[in-house]
Order: structure tokens, then sequence, then C-alpha cells
């Protein structure tokens, strides 16, 4: 079945016990046995429930890979994966990346001895200089990055990797398997915070694994037993009722952000434009090749600075001020000070977030109105 069919149907089957077409949210924390070890599949929710199994059913089915596992955050999912490592494992990773990773990333680098090495992960030979010579255990990649919006050749960089005999982490959030499948493209496992697009609706958080063997499956399931980072029943309900509608809640997104970027690239007063959708963006011939979309994501540098980001902000409307992204209403961002505050200021500047970086997280409103918002806030800055 093709892919907006299956994000309805697969691990949602009606519930052979009644028959309700939605799954079933199993508030129990332990399950009966008939006698010791003998169950019906279910002891403890911290080791497996009933919801959580459709959900992880679910994300393992839509990216395409063996094994789905679901975390109480898109950090709770990562610290998991790094476990899978022992102390002093080098690993190789991308240069633009979610301020909260790179602080997990650098915690992990000063208390357990891990060697994180940090490329532009958009060149291939860079990532090959990294691996020459290296004994390496993974290569963590975004693509489309946080916030820049730069991408991967996934297919290249993964070949090199395993060459290497180096295991690929994708972190797929901001395209979704509805845009891109990183597993099809080689990656061994891929990421999510389900708190955005996945979940889809601002209301909870949450985190994915998706293994593409059942053997490091079961190996990331075991550590999600051990570790404990597990989400609540009521939260795997709520990511997959956003399932359901993630294949044209994800069209909707990439209008709107082409149009937000179509604004954007025409005026003055943006110095740049970061949009894969865009004819000038750099890997515009990679995002065509492995996507199946340009996602709903779209940011820009203000010429005026800082100050001018300040006014832009204050400016609009439609867009609301706020942290994350991927939900049905618009947000805005200003990355210095907000998702990527936690970065020091001179890694910052040589990544290119800089004061003057505004990212745009565009909903499924009006696609005219988010143009038209933008347009009033870009006059006041």
């Amino acid at each position: 079945m093709r892919f907006d069919t299956r994000a309805v149907h697969d691990g949602q089957e009606p519930d052979p016990l009644t028959g309700a077409v939605n799954t079933p949210i199993y508030l129990s924390s332990t399950f009966a046995q008939s006698a010791p070890n003998r169950h019906k599949g279910y002891v403890y929710s911290r080791s497996a429930n009933p919801t959580r199994t459709a959900l992880e059913r679910a994300l393992a089915s839509l990216e395409g890979g063996a094994r789905g596992l679901a975390f109480s955050s898109g950090l709770g999912a990562l610290t998991t994966l790094l476990e899978h490592f022992p102390s002093g494992a080098r690993i190789v990773a991308g240069d633009d990346l979610y301020g909260g990773t790179w602080r997990l990333l650098d915690h992990h680098q000063r208390q357990f001895g891990i060697e994180v090495d940090y490329v532009d992960t958009t060149r291939v030979e860079a990532v090959d200089a990294a691996l020459d010579g290296h004994r390496t255990a993974m290569v963590y990649l975004e693509s489309p990055t946080n916030p820049l919006l730069r991408l991967v050749d996934l297919k290249a960089v993964v070949r090199r990797a395993h060459r290497a005999r180096a295991l690929v982490a994708v972190d797929n959030t901001f395209a979704t398997p509805a845009l891109q499948r990183p597993l099809e493209l080689g990656a061994d496992v891929v990421l999510h915070s389900t708190t955005k697009y996945l979940g889809g609706h601002s209301d909870i958080i949450g985190g994915a694994l998706v293994a593409r063997t059942p053997s490091l499956g079961d190996r990331l399931a075991w550590l999600q037993n051990a570790v404990g980072a597990v989400p609540s029943p009521v939260d795997c309900f709520l990511v997959l009722r956003g399932l359901r509608t993630l294949g044209i809640r994800m069209k909707a997104h990439g209008r709107a952000a082409a149009a937000v970027a179509r604004v954007l690239a025409s005026s003055r007063k943006v110095r740049a434009v970061y949009y894969p959708g865009l004819p000038s963006h750099p890997q515009a011939s990679v995002a065509r090749r492995q996507m199946d979309g340009f996602g709903g994501m779209v940011s820009c540098e203000l010429a005026g600075g800082g100050r001018a980001a300040r006014r832009f902000l204050q400016r609009l409307r439609v867009f609301t001020l706020a942290e994350s992204l991927g939900g049905v209403e618009s947000l805005v961002d200003h990355p210095a000070s907000m998702t990527h505050a936690s970065v020091p200021a001179r890694i910052r500047a040589a990544h290119g977030v800089t004061p003057g970086l505004v990212r745009l997280s565009c909903g499924i409103e009006d696609p005219a109105d988010l143009a038209d918002d933008v347009r009033a806030a870009l006059r006041a800055a």
C-alpha cells in the first residue's frame, strides 16, 4: 500500500476485543500473569505496553525498518542510542545540529570519554577525511539540518561510513518518512522527535528510534527497557493520532513553506534564505533526488542582523514566537537565543547561527495569510 494508506492503518488495526477503530489507551503499569513468567506478552509497561506496541509497529512500517521504538523525548531516544557505544568510542557528527543534540554529545564527550568530531557532512570529501585512518563507531547526521536546512547526500555518506565499519544514524525529524526514508538509502537507524511533525499538534513530548535490522532493533529494545526513557500510553496514542494525517499535513506544510520562502527570497531585507525547494539552495539537486517534498521549515538571515531579527519577530501576527516546530500552527524561533543557546557563541557563529537568523515552522494555515504576515514583518524590519 502507498504511504498515506499505511499511515492511517499500519499498527492501528481495529481492537480485536471490542472492534474499536482507535487503538485503546492501556493505562496499566502492570499485567496479570497466570503463573510465574506466564503472561499474554505484557508484564510491566516500561518493558512493553499495547498502546506503545501499536505506535512502534506503525513507526517501523512508515520508515521501512525492522523495529520501531518509542521514547519519552527525542533526546531520550538519542541518550539510549548513545548507550549502545562503549566509553571512548568515536562519533563523526554534522556541524549543524539541534542545540540539544550538541549539548548531549558534549556531555557524553566530557563525562564518558566519547570522542566527537564535527564536520560539514554536506561535503562527502569532508566525511571521507574524518573517517580516513580513524576507527569510528557512528556517523550521526541530520538532513535537513537544524536550523540551516542543509542536506546530506545520504546514500553517498552511508556508503563511505559502512566502508569504515561505522553505524549510520539519521535524525529524520524535519523530513519525516512522508518525504524521506533514510533506511531505504542504507542508514542503520533513524531518530525522531515525535514531538514535532509525527505528533503534529504541539500537545506531546516524544521520541523514536527505528532500526533497519532485527539484531540492532533487539539491542536497542534491550537498552530502551534498561534506560527506561519510555513514553506514557496517552502520548503514544496522541502520536498514533498524528500519524494518520502525516501525509496530507506534510503536503500542506510544504505549500506554506514554499510560499513563505518565495516572499523572503524576493526581499532586499533578507541576506539569505535556507529552503531546499528553492533553486538557489546549494543542495537542491540532492533534495530532488532523495526527498519526496521539501518540508515545512524555512530559515533566513535578516540583512540588519540581530536588531532587525527582533523587530521582525515582534511584528509577526500569525506566526507565534515559541520553541519547537512541526505543529499545525506556524511557529517562529530565534535560534541564537532560543533552541541553540546551549551552543557556545563562537561555535554558533562559525556554523552560521548568527543573531540575524530566524527559523520559521510553517503550519497548515492558508499559505497566502502566512506570506502576508511575513511581508508585513519584513516592512517593520
